[in-house]
């Protein structure tokens, strides 16, 4: 396997990409996929320009923000996730299956780095001069970034992407909901302290992102930010943050230094979801106070993170959950082509592509391996022919309904565990965190060996693939 990730590291027209360690440098190798807006864009107009792209754009000239850039939309789609490892397409999914399997890389501290090239502290700390934006036209700006904070037993520092609405010149509120991340928070309070260290890392290559989102059985073992020299495949330099406990990326192009207060709790609204809900309505949060921005000197690059419609948002998340699921599928004989938990599934529906078709039985103990993984977002996991375009809804739509019998190819499972953001999900009473139950589906929309595969193969128009439309337009 070793051999065959050095070989993935080469794209298919050769080019061979040891990965950069900045983002900055990232934009810069990859620019023939980079949409560059120059013309002067209003902040509130980042977001929607940012939603309506399908490739990375990068916004040179915000109206409000002037010495600042702003960049969104880094894996929305599988080819760049795969530049994200640098690696080719067909190999992304097993290059990060294997990765994960690797063991943490952990840090190379440094004295100094770029990210520290201007430190600002005490009064001259106003996180409202950042271009931090807003999500939707009913949300204050809020930060959809990266946060490091460090488990107090292990002292591992553990990531997360955490909506946080700002307040204040150096004060916002935390939407700190993963499971792993209310622990940390809880084991910080059961030592007695008011406090919690906590750094937001904007702007690192978006192979960080991708780890950055890791859940899985991972918290006595190593942090996710251990892993981010693992899944780059190189040394990743750290450098000690001004005036919190904590090492952040050293080529981080802004870093947010400052503490959790643990028994401040606010009510903090929800904002947007991956469903495009705000559910949780608001919930009760700790405050933030921030106590220094670092950054880099030269017109630094904002990370917008636009929560709304398809975008980063679903994905990132789901990235490392689709790597894992690879590995126990594979061991019970699946022939995996690709999983997916599709933007136009509202990050609640997963999809297995099957290689060729399995023996009878292996579809049912595959679905129900989805549905029973460790996150709750695979309410509806449907598997599909290698022919089904996994990319397109309306292709998995056709596929459930004319390769699924309804009596034969589909179970549902009562009464399991619920995404808090599920309108659909009864939420269970006086659940702290709001958790909720609900049925799952499995859907087996693929081609059976009980059907003909000729009665299944699409009739295309003559020529489809070869002839354009647009070639014949004045």
């Amino acid at each position: 396997m070793a051999q065959q990730d050095t070989a993935a590291s080469q794209t298919p027209d050769r080019r061979n990409f040891q990965l950069d360690r900045d983002l900055r440098s990232y934009l810069e190798t990859n620019k023939d996929v980079v949409t560059v807006i120059r013309k002067p864009v209003a902040a509130d107009h980042v977001g929607v320009l940012a939603a309506k792209s399908e490739r990375p754009i990068l916004f040179e000239n915000i109206v409000e923000k002037p010495g600042y850039r702003a960049v969104d939309i880094l894996l929305k789609h599988r080819d760049l996730q795969a530049r994200a490892l640098g690696v080719a397409e067909e190999d992304y999914l097993k290059t990060l299956a294997y990765r994960l399997r690797q063991p943490p890389r952990g840090f190379k501290t440094v004295k100094d780095g770029p990210v520290r090239e201007v430190v600002l502290t005490g009064d001259d700390v106003d996180v409202r001069s950042l271009p931090i934006l807003k999500h939707s036209d009913k949300d204050d700006p809020a930060l959809g970034t990266m946060v490091f904070m460090r488990d107090p037993d292990t002292g591992f520092h553990n990531t997360m992407h955490c909506y946080t609405t700002v307040t204040g010149r150096n004060t916002a509120n935390g939407l700190f909901l993963t499971p792993h991340c209310v622990q940390i928070l809880q084991k910080w309070i059961d030592l007695g302290e008011d406090e919690m260290p906590i750094a937001y890392v904007i702007g690192v290559p978006p192979a960080c992102e991708i780890m950055a989102n890791f859940s899985g059985l991972h918290r006595d073992i190593w942090g996710e930010a251990d892993m981010f020299g693992t899944i780059m495949d190189q040394d990743f330099e750290t450098v000690r943050c001004e005036t919190i406990d904590l090492e952040v990326p050293a080529h981080a192009e802004m870093v947010l230094e400052g503490v959790v207060k643990l028994k401040q709790r606010e009510l903090q609204s929800g904002g947007p979801t991956p469903l495009m809900y705000r559910i949780p309505r608001e919930s009760l949060q700790p405050q933030v106070n921030f106590t220094a921005v670092t950054m880099r000197a030269e017109k630094p690059i904002y990370r917008h993170y636009q929560t709304t419609p398809q975008t980063d948002h679903q994905v990132i998340p789901r990235l490392c959950h689709e790597a894992i699921l690879y590995n126990p599928l594979t061991e019970m004989g699946v022939p995996v082509k690709d999983i997916r938990f599709p933007t136009f599934g509202g990050a609640m529906s997963c999809i297995l592509q099957l290689a060729e078709v399995p023996r009878d039985g292996i579809v049912n103990d595959a679905l129900m391996m989805m549905m029973s993984c460790p996150w709750n977002n695979a309410k509806m996991s449907v598997a599909i022919s290698p022919d089904t375009d996994i990319n397109s809804a309306a292709a998995v739509y056709h596929a459930i309904a004319t390769r699924c019998d309804p009596s034969r190819d589909m179970f549902i499972v009562d009464r399991t565990r619920g995404s808090l953001w599920d309108p659909s999900a009864a939420p269970i009473p006086d659940d702290p965190i709001g958790h909720r139950v609900v049925g799952k589906v499995g859907i087996d929309a693929s081609v059976k060996g009980r059907h003909d595969a000729a009665d299944f193969e699409l009739a295309w128009p003559e020529g489809w693939d070869e002839i354009e439309l647009e070639d014949y337009l004045d």
